[in-house]
Formats: C-alpha cells, sequence, structure tokens
C-alpha cells in the first residue's frame, strides 16, 4: 500500500494460484490488482510497489508468480509470456497473460491450466 498525506493513493494484492500440472510442492501467486489514483499515476509508485511485492513474494518461498495484463509494462519486472512455458488460463488471455518465476527452476517444473481462486470467477474478474 502507497500512501500520501493519511491517504492511501495506491495498492498491490497477490493471491494464490494452482497450476494443473506442477510438482508436489509448488507455490504460485497472481499479482492483481495493481491501481494507482490517476493523479498519482507515472510517478513510479506502481513500480515500486511491484518490486516490493515481487520480493517479498520471494522471501514467502513462492515459485512462480503470474499476471493478466499489459504486455508493454510487466516485463519491465522480468514477466514473460506464459505460453512459453506451457502455461495457459481460464481467460483465453495469450500474450496479456504472464509468469516470472522467483525460484530458479520451478518453471521448467510445471505446465497446464493456471487457476486463480474461485473469488475472481465470482466477482467477474
Amino acid at each position: 500500500m502507497a500512501t500520501a498525506g493519511g491517504h492511501v493513493i495506491g495498492h498491490i494484492m497477490f493471491s494464490p494460484v494452482t497450476v494443473a500440472d506442477a510438482f508436489e510442492d509448488f507455490r504460485g501467486i497472481a499479482l492483481a490488482p495493481v491501481a494507482i489514483i490517476p493523479e498519482f499515476q507515472n510517478q513510479g509508485i506502481g513500480s515500486k510497489l511491484i518490486r516490493y511485492g515481487l520480493e517479498a513474494c520471494r522471501r514467502a518461498g513462492y515459485d512462480a508468480v503470474v499476471v493478466l495484463g499489459h504486455t508493454t509494462y510487466y516485463p519491465r519486472f522480468g514477466f514473460s509470456r506464459a505460453a512459453d512455458y506451457g502455461l495457459n488460463n481460464e481467460y483465453n488471455a495469450q500474450a496479456a497473460f504472464m509468469v516470472m518465476e522467483l525460484r530458479p527452476g520451478a518453471l521448467e517444473r510445471i505446465g497446464g491450466l493456471v487457476k486463480y481462486m474461485p473469488e475472481f470467477r465470482e466477482a467477474s474478474c
């Protein structure tokens, strides 16, 4: 969460995901949403939150993180096309569905459908 003048101006959230073909103790997570109040956008706040969040996920022992987002924005953090690693998603997104390895070698050992938690479907996300 980012604040200015005592008000929340931005936040990010991560939630667990499952992968159809994954090793037994695989821990996957999704980055969504990333939200910054419009008047505070383009000041690097979102980038700082994402970098901090990814490092926190790495320290917490997650193996990989997925995101469904802008193809020109997320690669700067290390995300690449999930399909290149044999991963797909329940939203039929192609280039916009990306993945980033947090533990070396994790992406070599997973594949198939990545599923978000039921709450995403219930909220029409």
